[in-house]
Protein backbone atom coordinates (compact mmCIF):
# COMPACT_ATOMS: atom_id res chain seq x y z
CA UNK A 1 0.00 0.00 0.00
CA UNK A 2 1.25 3.45 -0.97
CA UNK A 3 0.09 6.26 1.32
CA UNK A 4 -0.02 9.75 -0.20
CA UNK A 5 -0.02 12.19 2.70
CA UNK A 6 -2.85 14.72 2.52
CA UNK A 7 -1.85 17.76 4.57
CA UNK A 8 -3.60 20.33 2.40
CA UNK A 9 -0.81 20.84 -0.16
CA UNK A 10 -0.26 18.89 -3.39
CA UNK A 11 -1.60 17.53 -6.65
CA UNK A 12 -3.04 14.43 -5.08
CA UNK A 13 -5.42 13.26 -7.82
CA UNK A 14 -2.73 12.92 -10.50
CA UNK A 15 -0.44 11.06 -8.10
CA UNK A 16 -3.16 8.66 -7.03
CA UNK A 17 -4.16 8.03 -10.65
CA UNK A 18 -0.55 7.26 -11.59
CA UNK A 19 -0.23 4.56 -8.94
CA UNK A 20 -3.61 3.12 -9.86
CA UNK A 21 -2.49 2.94 -13.50
CA UNK A 22 0.51 0.90 -12.31
CA UNK A 23 -1.84 -1.46 -10.49
CA UNK A 24 -0.62 -0.39 -7.07
CA UNK A 25 -2.81 -0.17 -3.99
CA UNK A 26 -2.85 3.52 -3.03
CA UNK A 27 -4.63 5.79 -0.59
CA UNK A 28 -4.72 9.56 -0.06
CA UNK A 29 -4.98 10.13 3.66
CA UNK A 30 -4.11 12.14 6.76
CA UNK A 31 -4.92 9.19 9.02
CA UNK A 32 -1.84 8.43 11.10
CA UNK A 33 -2.63 4.75 11.49
CA UNK A 34 -3.17 4.20 7.76
CA UNK A 35 0.08 5.97 7.01
CA UNK A 36 1.91 3.94 9.64
CA UNK A 37 0.43 0.73 8.22
CA UNK A 38 1.44 1.56 4.65
CA UNK A 39 4.45 0.04 2.89
CA UNK A 40 5.74 3.34 1.52
CA UNK A 41 4.92 7.04 1.73
CA UNK A 42 4.61 9.88 -0.76
CA UNK A 43 5.10 13.45 0.51
CA UNK A 44 3.64 15.76 -2.14
CA UNK A 45 3.70 19.53 -2.21
CA UNK A 46 3.07 22.64 -4.27
CA UNK A 47 3.25 26.28 -3.23
CA UNK A 48 5.42 28.05 -0.68
CA UNK A 49 7.82 26.21 1.64
CA UNK A 50 6.88 28.15 4.80
CA UNK A 51 3.14 27.53 4.42
CA UNK A 52 3.65 23.85 3.61
CA UNK A 53 6.03 23.32 6.54
CA UNK A 54 3.50 24.92 8.90
CA UNK A 55 0.68 22.71 7.61
CA UNK A 56 2.89 19.64 7.90
CA UNK A 57 3.71 20.50 11.50
CA UNK A 58 0.21 21.61 12.50
CA UNK A 59 -1.28 18.38 11.14
CA UNK A 60 1.31 16.31 13.07
CA UNK A 61 2.36 14.78 9.76
CA UNK A 62 5.94 16.06 10.15
CA UNK A 63 6.40 14.02 13.31
CA UNK A 64 4.87 10.98 11.63
CA UNK A 65 7.11 11.24 8.56
CA UNK A 66 10.20 11.46 10.77
CA UNK A 67 9.06 8.45 12.77
CA UNK A 68 8.41 6.38 9.64
CA UNK A 69 11.72 7.40 8.09
CA UNK A 70 13.55 6.29 11.21
CA UNK A 71 11.88 2.88 10.90
CA UNK A 72 13.30 2.54 7.38
CA UNK A 73 10.08 2.94 5.41
CA UNK A 74 10.64 4.17 1.82
CA UNK A 75 9.59 7.81 1.51
CA UNK A 76 9.43 9.89 -1.67
CA UNK A 77 9.08 13.67 -1.58
CA UNK A 78 7.92 15.28 -4.83
CA UNK A 79 8.60 18.89 -5.88
CA UNK A 80 7.98 20.98 -2.74
CA UNK A 81 7.75 17.65 -0.92
CA UNK A 82 11.39 17.03 -1.86
CA UNK A 83 12.39 20.48 -0.63
CA UNK A 84 10.73 19.82 2.73
CA UNK A 85 13.13 16.91 3.23
CA UNK A 86 16.06 19.33 3.55
CA UNK A 87 17.27 21.08 6.69
CA UNK A 88 16.09 24.58 5.80
CA UNK A 89 14.75 26.83 3.09
CA UNK A 90 15.54 30.43 2.19
CA UNK A 91 12.24 30.97 0.38
CA UNK A 92 10.91 34.35 1.56
CA UNK A 93 12.76 34.20 4.86
CA UNK A 94 14.30 31.18 6.54
CA UNK A 95 12.27 28.12 7.46
CA UNK A 96 13.12 24.76 9.01
CA UNK A 97 12.58 21.54 7.08
CA UNK A 98 12.47 17.90 8.13
CA UNK A 99 16.28 17.48 8.07
CA UNK A 100 16.00 14.02 6.52
CA UNK A 101 18.50 15.01 3.83
CA UNK A 102 21.40 17.41 4.50
CA UNK A 103 21.09 20.56 2.43
CA UNK A 104 19.07 23.71 1.91
CA UNK A 105 16.59 25.25 -0.53
CA UNK A 106 17.63 28.41 -2.36
CA UNK A 107 16.32 30.68 -5.14
CA UNK A 108 16.88 29.38 -8.65
CA UNK A 109 17.20 32.96 -9.87
CA UNK A 110 20.52 33.26 -8.02
CA UNK A 111 22.26 30.64 -10.17
CA UNK A 112 20.66 30.49 -13.63
CA UNK A 113 21.22 32.67 -16.68
CA UNK A 114 19.32 35.96 -16.12
CA UNK A 115 17.62 35.56 -19.52
CA UNK A 116 15.83 32.38 -18.44
CA UNK A 117 12.32 32.37 -17.03
CA UNK A 118 11.60 31.74 -13.38
CA UNK A 119 9.73 29.65 -12.45
CA UNK A 120 11.44 26.93 -14.44
CA UNK A 121 8.51 25.25 -16.17
CA UNK A 122 8.73 22.48 -18.72
CA UNK A 123 10.49 19.34 -19.87
CA UNK A 124 14.19 18.85 -19.13
CA UNK A 125 16.48 15.86 -19.40
CA UNK A 126 18.13 14.02 -16.54
CA UNK A 127 21.77 13.10 -15.95
CA UNK A 128 22.86 10.69 -13.24
CA UNK A 129 26.02 11.31 -11.19
CA UNK A 130 25.51 8.05 -9.29
CA UNK A 131 23.32 4.99 -9.24
CA UNK A 132 19.85 5.25 -7.72
CA UNK A 133 17.28 2.50 -7.77
CA UNK A 134 14.53 4.98 -8.67
CA UNK A 135 16.03 5.31 -12.14
CA UNK A 136 16.66 1.66 -12.96
CA UNK A 137 13.97 1.60 -15.66
CA UNK A 138 14.90 4.87 -17.40
CA UNK A 139 17.90 6.19 -19.31
CA UNK A 140 20.33 9.08 -19.14
CA UNK A 141 18.82 11.92 -21.13
CA UNK A 142 15.19 10.98 -20.54
CA UNK A 143 12.90 13.98 -20.06
CA UNK A 144 10.72 14.82 -17.04
CA UNK A 145 8.48 17.76 -16.15
CA UNK A 146 9.54 20.56 -13.80
CA UNK A 147 7.70 23.47 -12.17
CA UNK A 148 9.80 25.29 -9.58
CA UNK A 149 11.47 28.56 -8.55
CA UNK A 150 13.74 27.14 -5.83
CA UNK A 151 16.21 24.27 -5.84
CA UNK A 152 18.10 21.88 -3.58
CA UNK A 153 21.52 23.31 -2.66
CA UNK A 154 24.47 22.27 -0.47
CA UNK A 155 23.51 18.64 -1.04
CA UNK A 156 26.02 17.37 -3.61
CA UNK A 157 26.70 14.10 -1.77
CA UNK A 158 23.03 13.16 -1.98
CA UNK A 159 22.19 14.21 -5.54
CA UNK A 160 21.12 11.29 -7.73
CA UNK A 161 20.05 13.30 -10.77
CA UNK A 162 20.75 16.70 -12.25
CA UNK A 163 19.04 18.69 -14.97
CA UNK A 164 20.53 21.52 -17.02
CA UNK A 165 18.97 24.97 -16.88
CA UNK A 166 22.06 26.95 -17.93
CA UNK A 167 23.69 25.38 -14.84
CA UNK A 168 23.41 21.97 -13.19
CA UNK A 169 20.28 21.99 -11.03
CA UNK A 170 19.39 19.32 -8.47
CA UNK A 171 16.70 17.10 -9.97
CA UNK A 172 16.66 14.26 -7.43
CA UNK A 173 18.21 13.29 -4.10
CA UNK A 174 18.40 10.20 -1.91
CA UNK A 175 19.66 9.29 1.52
CA UNK A 176 19.11 5.70 2.65
CA UNK A 177 15.34 5.06 2.45
CA UNK A 178 14.42 8.71 1.76
CA UNK A 179 14.12 9.93 -1.84
CA UNK A 180 13.16 13.20 -3.46
CA UNK A 181 12.42 14.43 -6.98
CA UNK A 182 12.24 18.11 -7.86
CA UNK A 183 10.29 17.16 -10.99
CA UNK A 184 6.80 15.69 -11.07
CA UNK A 185 6.85 11.96 -11.99
CA UNK A 186 3.05 12.00 -12.18
CA UNK A 187 3.25 14.63 -14.95
CA UNK A 188 6.19 13.06 -16.76
CA UNK A 189 4.44 10.49 -18.93
CA UNK A 190 5.88 7.00 -19.31
CA UNK A 191 9.25 8.02 -17.84
CA UNK A 192 7.54 9.23 -14.68
CA UNK A 193 5.50 6.06 -14.39
CA UNK A 194 8.68 4.00 -14.60
CA UNK A 195 10.17 6.03 -11.74
CA UNK A 196 7.08 5.49 -9.59
CA UNK A 197 7.16 1.78 -10.46
CA UNK A 198 10.77 1.61 -9.28
CA UNK A 199 9.83 3.38 -6.04
CA UNK A 200 7.17 0.74 -5.44
CA UNK A 201 9.91 -1.89 -5.62
CA UNK A 202 12.13 -0.24 -2.99
CA UNK A 203 12.22 -2.42 0.11
CA UNK A 204 12.63 -1.20 3.66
Amino acid sequence: MVAIIDYGVGNLFSLKSSFEFLGESVIVTNDSKKISDSDRIILPGVGAFGDAAKKLNDSKMAELVLEQAKKGKPILGICLGMQLLFEKSFEYGQHSGLSLIPGSVRPLRDIVDPSLDIPHIGWNSLSFPKHCELFKYINEGDYVYFVHSFYGADCENYVTAYTDYSVKVTAAVAYDNVFGTQFHPEKSGNVGLKILKAFCEVRS
